[in-house]
């Protein structure tokens, strides 16, 4: 499987990792988990809950744009291993990006978080320039 690929995978499942992080936190915060109105409890969520859940929303975002960069590639027709590096550089922005935003490292989310945007906006580039 191409690199470029098996990080979109791997990229797909953070959203439900911050989710389960995110619900346990709200569980430990309010004391019980509102199924009926989550995302209510939700936008009350403080500190370390609330960075979680915004790393959350985050991760569904960078996770569009990374699937729409994923597409141009395929219909460009390049070779995918010339999408290996900046494809890496991207899951690694991601994990980083998470984290930072958990342990409230505002400064180093926004570097990290550009490093993967200009990582997809190369792919893109490369992928348009193609057609």
């Amino acid at each position: 499987m191409p690199t470029l690929f098996l990080v979109l995978f791997i990229v797909s499942l953070f959203p439900m990792v911050l989710a389960i992080l995110g619900g346990f936190l709200r569980k430990k915060q309010f004391g019980k988990f509102d199924n009926k109105q989550p995302r209510l409890q939700q936008a009350h969520m403080t500190g370390l809950g609330a960075r979680v859940m915004a790393a959350q929303q985050n991760a569904w975002e960078a996770l569009i744009f990374y699937s729409v960069v994923c597409l141009l590639a395929y219909i460009s027709g390049l070779n995918f291993a010339s999408f290996a590096l900046p494809a890496g550089l991207f899951l690694m922005s991601r994990i980083f990006h998470a984290l930072f935003y958990i342990l409230d490292m505002d400064v180093y989310r926004s570097l990290v978080f550009f490093i993967g945007w200009f990582s997809c906006l190369y792919i893109a580039v490369q992928a348009l320039m193609a057609f």
